[in-house]
């Protein structure tokens, strides 16, 4: 069957077929959709379909067998969704979760942008440099400029939480944090 040829017949047996699977599946658009992968499979062998003399009933045939094939598939995931019981509860997010979160919205967008990316999404800087469009230089900027703020929030909310007590262990004479790594404890 040359190309033309399997044009002519898809037109005239693509409705009727469509029609057929209707009638089995029950859904026009679970038909069309089986018949439509059988006039696929069928693009690979249309030189040997006048060869055979039925090529109508062999796209039936395989339009139901994909049919039965998805029923199947979505018959077992079902029994699985059926007998996997829900979760009892699902916790929401802890105290730190909120506390981070609220302190990172007070950051500016790229800040609160590279911070997530770096160290929520465990990104490297180049990578984070490459997803903001950002040179590299940028974003080592944006990442210590947003680390310092989020440690002058956060140490604000554990002050105010405190009694607005300061600790004075890990704050110097300058009331700067000590630093160890770039990160201020």
């Amino acid at each position: 069957m040359t190309e033309e040829e399997f044009d002519a017949f898809y037109a005239t047996a693509f409705p009727r077929l469509t029609g057929q699977l209707y009638a089995f599946t029950g859904d026009h658009g679970e038909a069309q959709d089986v018949v439509q992968e059988a006039f696929v499979r069928a693009w690979d062998r249309r030189r040997e379909f006048l060869a055979e003399g039925a090529p109508e009933a062999w796209i039936r045939t395989v339009a139901m067998r994909l049919a039965v094939s998805r029923w199947r598939r979505a018959r077992r995931w079902l029994e699985l969704v059926r007998s996997t019981p829900p979760p009892e509860h699902t916790p929401g997010p802890g105290p730190e979760r909120t506390t981070l979160i609220t302190a990172l919205r007070t950051l500016p967008e790229t800040q609160r942008m590279a911070i997530v990316l770096h160290h929520l999404c465990d990104l490297s800087v180049e990578q984070v440099a490459s997803e903001t469009g950002a040179p590299v230089g940028t974003v080592k900027a944006r990442l210590s400029r947003g680390r310092a703020a989020l440690a002058r929030v956060l140490s604000e909310d554990s002050a105010d939480s405190a009694g607005s007590a300061r600790p004075t262990d890990s704050a110097g004479p300058s009331g700067r944090g000590e630093r160890e790594d770039d990160r201020v404890r």
